[in-house]
């Protein structure tokens, strides 16, 4: 019998990683669990145990290149492969740019968001190759399709995720590893009470699109198991991203109209 495929989430002690581990697992993968919070995972790995999974808890920084070859090793000691890399681990920081911390803020950002999933693919790569097999699929957002006001420094981060993505995709197709990325507009998760944001408009995702951890994870299965180049969740975001692309000059005029001239009060 061969053996099950392994996972490996990042940032998987809450929101969509936890979501997607445990939706794994429940599929009869081995999922690597890494996060900062050790005790979720610990927590998280128990209760995938308890109904019949496997799970391996690792504590990890993505922002530290030590924990990510640690946490590569790892994985590789104890299972000896990983099937699906899913660079999920990140977090925003929302504001106006002179208003964030260049190093709290700014650089943190790109530490976790940017940088974290460029080296964690690179310590995974080499054994993907040798197999001649895996799939990388990276977390990003709509924020990687449309810039909007408070989001220069995550919208940075993700729409190099794409570039990054895109650029992968087309060096490694030759050795059979796939690379996709997902595009979630808003998810409700502990992402939002986290970013720092203060709204006077109090504009946000409208609930008829906001989207579940589930709905998330359930997305990742659906690449995993008919691989693509790229999803945006809900589909009618592509809309948006459309709009962004083919006529700039009046999104800026509704934002600026709706959101910015009210939250800078100009």
């Amino acid at each position: 019998m061969p053996a099950k495929p392994v996972i490996l989430v990042t940032g998987a002690s809450s929101g969509i990683g936890e979501a997607t581990a445990r939706l794994f697992a429940h599929q009869g993968y081995r999922v690597a669990l890494a996060a900062r919070r050790l005790e979720r995972l610990q927590s998280l790995a128990e209760e995938l145990a308890a109904s019949g999974g496997e799970a391996l808890p690792i504590e990890a920084d993505l922002s530290k290149l030590e924990d990510i070859n640690r946490m590569a090793a790892t994985v590789l000691s104890r299972y000896g492969q990983i099937d699906i890399l899913f660079n999920n681990a990140g977090f925003g920081r929302l504001n106006w740019l002179e208003n964030l911390d260049p190093i709290q803020d700014i650089e943190a950002q790109f530490k976790v968001n940017l940088l974290g999933v460029v080296h964690t693919t690179r310590v995974v790569l080499p054994h993907m190759i040798e197999r001649r097999s895996g799939h990388i699929i990276n977390m990003s957002s709509m924020a990687g399709w449309v810039g909007t006001p408070t989001y220069s420094i995550y919208a940075a981060t993700k729409f190099a995720v794409r570039g990054f993505s895109e650029a992968l995709r087309r060096e490694l197709g030759v050795y059979g590893i796939h690379v996709s990325v997902i595009y979630p507009g808003g998810v409700a998760t502990e992402f939002g009470s986290h970013t720092g944001a203060k709204r006077k408009t109090g504009l946000s995702t409208p609930a008829a699109l906001r989207l579940s951890a589930d709905d998330v994870a359930g997305a990742v299965l659906r690449v995993a198991r008919r691989p693509k180049r790229s999803l945006i969740l809900p589909w009618v975001m592509q809309f948006t991203a459309l709009a962004n692309t083919l006529f700039p000059g009046l999104v800026d005029a509704i934002i600026e109209r709706n959101f910015t001239r009210v939250e800078r009060e100009v």
